[in-house]
């Protein structure tokens, strides 16, 4: 008997939808590269021209020697307020030309969601993700590494050195007595720290002033306006919530609401739902906020 005559036909060809998705990404990845701008300012984005990949600029053209000069404005386009670690790892894309990098950049973030989509959910992906994927951010990458984390706690490593804040999604594990896994994910990051530090010391200082002087603010206009000082306790009782019910979709939800400027791009993060999540489950909770009055109904 032929092995490939017991797999259904559907799962031998793509479905349409997907081929449709798969459409769409070629030709929103063409845009991103053909749109973008490597000296683009702020005041671009309302003069009519359509412009891409400005969140892209803060990780292109790094200087590892001297990271954080010119850069340390934290709501301008260019500004780079992640770790010196994390220009350490895209360090090898920079060489590349822009046109090729915002390429190579966008393709990665392409990946990243059909990772978390998958191939029939892929078009709903790139509509809730759009936003993300034009401007470059780096939101699907943290929703792919938080939905990793929960078998490989070492890529917790790119949420706290970058965003920071969104590791609070860590307190599922502490809350759960799942202790090992915190400390792995935090060993792994001191680990990648210190290795990054023997390399570059003074940019972590730098990095380290920068956060100092960028406590407290916010976004701007692109920005959900609601500060973090009262999304993050939010985040905590989501996850202390979802914890006690092995509800796992609350920590990329948790972690998404600890961001330190919640972008209306940064929403994409909700995707990372559809991995921690069974077709059921998702249907049963679009049944509720479709019908709430029947909540209570057996």
């Amino acid at each position: 008997m032929d092995p490939a005559t017991d797999v259904p036909a559907g799962a031998r060809r793509p479905s349409r939808i997907f081929l449709l998705g798969l459409a769409v990404a070629v030709v929103a990845w063409i845009l991103v590269i053909a749109w973008s701008n490597p000296t683009v300012m702020a005041h671009d984005v309302w003069n009519g021209q359509p412009v891409t990949a400005q969140d892209a600029r803060s990780y292109y053209g790094l200087d590892l020697s001297n990271l954080y000069a010119g850069r340390s404005a934290w709501n301008e386009i260019g500004a780079y307020p992640y770790s010196p670690a994390f220009a350490q790892l895209v360090w090898p894309l920079d060489q590349l030309p822009w046109p090729v990098f915002v390429g190579a950049w966008t393709a990665l973030l392409l990946t990243a969601l059909y990772l978390l989509t998958g191939p029939e959910l892929f078009l709903l992906g790139l509509a809730v993700g759009g936003m993300e994927i034009a401007g470059g951010n780096i939101s699907l990458l943290l929703a792919l590494a938080i939905v990793t984390g929960f078998k490989r706690p070492w890529t917790w490593s790119l949420v706290l050195l970058t965003k920071i804040t969104p590791g609070i999604g860590l307190l599922w594990f502490w809350y759960r007595g799942e202790r090992r896994h915190v400390i792995r994910a935090l060993v792994a990051t001191f680990g990648i720290v210190t290795l990054s530090y023997l390399l570059v010391p003074q940019a972590w200082h730098d990095w380290i002033a920068l956060l100092q002087a960028n406590t407290g603010k916010g976004g701007t206009w692109a920005a959900i306006p609601i500060p973090l000082g009262i999304r993050a306790p939010a985040a905590v009782a989501l996850i202390w919530w979802g914890a006690k019910r092995n509800q796992r979709w609350v920590v990329p939800v948790g972690s998404m609401l600890a961001l330190p400027a919640l972008w209306y791009g940064s929403l994409s993060m909700l995707l990372a739902v559809i991995p921690l999540t069974t077709p059921e489950e998702r249907g049963r909770a679009w049944a509720r906020v479709r019908h709430p009055r029947g909540l209570g109904r057996g």
